[in-house]
């Protein structure tokens, strides 16, 4: 796709504003959206390392975090410290992920509402397996419905899970 802006170069910055209640998004190449915002320097590269390092930092820069301690604990695999995954925004190795398993939960439960990957479904895969995702889903909440005692939400739930397993009957 090309830049809405110039219609020269390659857009690859997604720009949404949300003024009013009102919706507006447009794909702009990294120059034009530089020179329309000032705020994203061409010779920048954004990544998710920037972003998780940012989220870790609570805003303050890598400088603030302060020096890495002799007896921070580290990555038997890698050596990685907390303290450097801090700064970088990745991980040394798989083993860091069970290392600061701890540290991490909170982490990815702000950025992603929970530390499982259940992943998705395509759209054109349809059907059963759609059916069948749902179906889970709808398990899971039942049950943090009926542990939280909102037995309203859990009956409704419950109604939507039998509608889904006599869908699936059907199909069969």
């Amino acid at each position: 796709m090309l830049c809405q802006e110039c219609q020269k170069r390659p857009a690859t910055v997604h720009m949404i504003r949300i003024v009013n209640d009102k919706k507006t998004e447009e794909y702009l190449c990294e120059y034009c959206a530089q020179k329309k915002t000032g705020m994203f320097p061409a010779e920048s590269v954004f990544g998710v390392d920037k972003l998780l390092a940012g989220l870790l930092h609570h805003g303050k820069p890598a400088t603030e975090i302060g020096p890495i301690e002799e007896d921070e604990p580290r990555c038997p695999k890698c050596g990685m410290s907390y303290r450097e995954f801090a700064h970088t925004g990745r991980l040394g190795c798989g083993e860091c992920y069970r290392v600061f398993e701890g540290r991490l939960d909170p982490l990815l439960r702000r950025i992603h509402g929970g530390v499982r990957h259940t992943g998705k479904i395509p759209v054109r895969v349809g059907g059963e397996a759609r059916l069948r995702y749902q179906l889970s889903q709808l398990k899971r909440e039942l049950e943090k419905a009926v542990m939280e005692e909102n037995y309203e939400r859990a009956a409704e739930i419950r109604d939507k899970i039998r509608e889904i397993e006599k869908d699936l009957s059907s199909t069969k």
